[in-house]
């Protein structure tokens, strides 16, 4: 998957005739209407097999009815939102059939005029505009011109090409002449990403009176599009309709394009597609396809499958192109294997899948964890004989990289260089993300070395990357000094980098500094997302009050100027430390919008008020919290001095999210019967998580209840999370692994599982020779051996009076052999 662009607005291949024409017709299809048939409307087979993509109902166009009930199963446009993506599909102009040089209009001579405007110096004006007048009696019109337009565009020479153009403006006296000159002028800028030369011609074009045409309106929307500015589109779009132009098919194109590229909500998009049919201007290829990049860049599968659907109903032929974009929409929704079976079944419409189909695929797999996959279909696109390019081997590093393959890794940077392929910067920060993620942290700075040596210039994921890699490996001053580097590049942060730095000064103690931070970036128009405030609030949520005192002046200064000091009396937290103003900060915010809160709250411990500070603040800026938001809040939960405090807690969250804080509440209030039914629902959501998402949420709940004397709310849970497969290879007859788990829910599962021991020896089965509880050698401790796990599991063990001791050989296992085993039933503790 390459680059950032769907289908540009221009002709693929011949459409159907009738997607030109306007029709009386003023039937709007709504995208939440039921679409055709697929087997009725000649579907391809992935449309139209044992499990269909989309409805097989009867299309209420068929006849020709604008008012038949709509169809439950066709999702509402309110259910679409746009997401943020870091990459797009520009990828599909691969391949792109051109038009041959005979079916152009230009002459001969504009050929060798060409030759001779290359050849002249960018700045020598003179020689240029000697050149032109040398040719002009011989040049045809407005067609050789734009000839010469193009292909200056496309060798990058701007500066001639706007001296060529105003050359054959002054010469060309016929006003539509000089439209059709603007219109090229201002498509080959926006090809350029020239927008505001592009926008210049316009305004100039339109102020002489010729300008004020559908085509230059046209090619302005689609200059701004190209570029990203959907919002300059529109109101161009907005603006034309209102001098009185009626907008075309390639207009309407242009602005849904814009669309796609700008990352709107696909609401915004689909609505124009209804006016556009309102208008009766039919859609083609091109409308869908560029509809599709829309659903594609949002990962919105169901809307791509309608869609398609549509397409098939309306008589409108696929392409490569339109196959590639849908299954980009079904790997980002985390439809691998919908798409697997669109994929497989392209070869019967006679479309055959390309270097940007497997590409695409591929990294659809790796991102869905399924690797082995992923490279299946790199030995069938190499059986298939198609060649890597730069996406797929950078894809294949990716995989390899999370592999830990990591001489495989080394072996598909020789190959990249052998077949003539630079490593970019998207290859190396595959490296450094690969690296950083087997916390092989010295391999990442050779990286980033090699990466400066090869003057390969760092983009803003490359600073992410570094920085989450350094805070998830402990290394917070490494991560600071990342931040430092990146400063000085004058690159804009992004939310990206902000939530990385935040992250890591959070998890270093420095909570001040990581809420000035905050307040910078929202003062600089960059609005924080879930994963900005999941940091904060689990940061207030951890057991180490004392690093929330004042970040020391010396790491402060470093990052960023003092914050002006708050008017607010010092605070203490729950254990007695004296708060930083970064707290104060969050509380007077919260102050001076919801005065009657603090009061209501008075004496509470300030920690929890900063958590619901900042839960209101996520619930003001329509920020949708997660389960990483729900984990961090249970383990504060978990730190709370009482049960009143985490029972206020619970409460007031609850008013924002009853399902999932009301469950917890319940649960924690020993409530059982109906809420275990509500909690079943709430494990279904969990369990579209990835692995150690869901295992972060199972320990979060399991901790917060066995901390507060729920112990059988917390085996329940454990157990319901070993159902579902959260912690793998965590239970036999004969060994209890719990590596993966948590203090709380660690010592659950040893209870559940004590108790499923004692249940074998009553049933009258033997039982192992030899049983295990594995809880990890607690390398990261400061003594090896003695990790935080082990202390709790023993400590259980012996209250308990359960007959398991230390083995020799391994410092994080216990033991129990014999007949000891059989003392296990008379335990009276269980």
């Amino acid at each position: 998957m390459a680059s950032s662009t769907p289908p540009p607005h221009c002709s693929i291949t011949t459409t159907n005739p009738r997607s030109h024409s306007r029709t009386k017709s003023n039937r709007v299809v709504s995208l939440t209407n039921p679409t055709p048939s697929a087997a009725a409307a000649g579907a391809p087979p992935c449309c139209a097999s044992s499990k269909p993509l989309c409805p097989a109902k009867t299309h209420p166009l068929a006849s020709a009815s604008p008012s038949s009930p709509r169809n439950p199963n066709f999702p509402s446009l309110s259910d679409f939102s746009g997401r943020r993506s870091t990459r797009f599909v520009s990828k599909m102009h691969f391949g792109r059939h051109k038009p041959s040089p005979t079916s152009s209009r230009h002459t001969s001579v504009a050929e060798d005029a060409l030759h001779q405007v290359i050849r002249v110096n960018a700045t020598d004006h003179r020689a240029l505009d000697a050149v032109l007048h040398a040719f002009a009696p011989n040049l045809s019109g407005s067609d050789d011109y734009t000839f010469l337009l193009r292909e200056l565009g496309n060798r990058g020479d701007c500066s001639k090409a706007l001296r060529c153009f105003d050359f054959a403006v002054q010469r060309e006296r016929r006003k539509n002449e000089q439209g059709k000159l603007a219109t090229a002028m201002i498509s080959v800028l926006g090809r350029m990403g020239k927008v505001d030369l592009a926008r210049k011609v316009f305004d100039d074009a339109a102020a002489q009176g010729y300008g004020n045409s559908v085509y230059a309106f046209s090619a302005l929307i689609s200059a701004y599009g190209r570029s990203g500015y959907c919002d300059d589109a529109i109101q161009v779009f907005e603006a034309m309709k209102k001098s009185g132009l009626r907008p075309n098919l390639v207009t309407y194109n242009a602005v849904i394009d814009a669309c796609g590229k700008g990352g709107v909500e696909f609401s915004r998009a689909a609505n124009i597609l209804n006016e556009m049919l309102s208008d009766g201007v039919l859609p083609d290829r091109i409308t869908f396809n560029s509809l599709l990049a829309v659903c594609s860049r949002g990962g919105l599968w169901e809307a791509a499958q309608n869609l398609f659907s549509e397409m098939i109903y309306r008589g409108v032929d696929q392409d490569i192109f339109t196959y590639n974009t849908m299954l980009d929409a079904f790997c980002k929704g985390g439809q691998m294997d919908l798409a697997f079976q669109t994929m497989s079944e392209m070869n019967s419409k006679n479309i055959c899948p390309n270097v940007v189909t497997y590409s695409t695929m591929i990294d659809g797999y790796a991102k869905a964890g399924r690797l082995s996959e992923a490279l299946n279909l790199l030995e069938e696109m190499k059986y298939a004989g198609i060649g890597l390019d730069r996406v797929s081997y950078n894809n294949l590093l990716t995989i390899f990289a999370k592999l830990g393959r990591f001489d495989e890794v080394v072996n598909v940077c020789k190959d990249m260089e052998s077949s003539g392929i630079r490593k970019d910067t998207v290859t190396y920060n595959a490296l450094l993300s690969g690296y950083g993620k087997q916390g092989k942290y010295d391999d990442v700075k050779k990286v980033f070395q090699a990466m400066r040596h090869e003057h390969i210039s760092p983009n803003l994921l490359t600073y992410s990357t570094l920085i989450d890699i350094y805070s998830k490996g402990g290394l917070y001053q490494e991560a600071m000094e990342v931040f430092t580097d990146f400063k000085k590049t004058g690159l804009k942060a992004d939310v990206v980098l902000y939530s990385a730095l935040i992250d890591a000064l959070c998890k270093s103690g420095m909570v001040e500094t990581a809420i000035s931070f905050l307040d910078e970036m929202t003062k600089g128009g960059i609005k924080p997302n879930v994963v900005t405030y999941n940091s904060i609030i689990d940061a207030f949520g951890r057991s180490a009050i004392k690093d929330f005192q004042t970040d020391s002046p010396a790491e402060a200064s470093e990052l960023q100027n003092e914050s002006s000091s708050s008017t607010l009396p010092p605070a203490r937290s729950q254990n007695g430390n004296r708060i930083g103003s970064g707290f104060i900060k969050i509380l007077g915010h919260l102050a001076a919008e919801k005065p009657c809160y603090l009061k209501k709250y008075d004496g509470k411990p300030l920690e929890i008020l900063c958590i619901l500070a900042i839960f209101h603040k996520m619930h003001e800026l329509e920020i949708k919290p997660n389960v990483v938001t729900f984990s961090a809040i249970l383990n504060a939960c978990s730190r709370c001095s009482s049960f009143e405090e985490v029972c206020m807690l619970l409460e007031e969250l609850r008013l924002f999210d009853n399902k999932v804080y009301g469950v917890a509440h319940c649960l924690l209030m020993g409530c059982r019967g109906s809420v275990w039914v509500q909690a079943q629902s709430l494990f279904d959501d969990v369990k579209q998580m990835d692995s150690s998402t869901a295992s972060a949420f199972y320990n979060a709940l399991t901790d917060m209840l066995w901390h507060f004397g729920q112990k059988q709310g917390a085996q329940l849970v454990v157990l319901e999370g070993k159902r579902r497969h959260v912690w793998e290879n965590l239970w036999s007859d004969s060994c209890l692994d719990l590596h993966l788990m948590s203090s709380g829910a660690a010592r659950a599962m040893v209870h559940a599982w004590l108790l499923n021991i004692r249940s074998i020896v009553f049933e009258g089965h033997e039982l192992p020779k030899l049983l295990s509880i594995l809880t990890g050698w607690g390398k990261h401790s400061k003594v090896v051996g003695d990790g935080t796990l082990r202390r709790h599991i023993e400590a259980l063990l012996n209250s308990l009076g359960a007959p398991f001791r230390l083995a020799k050989c391994n410092l994080g296992r216990f033991i129990s052999t014999g007949i000891n085993t059989y003392m296990i039933m008379m335990l009276p503790s269980l």
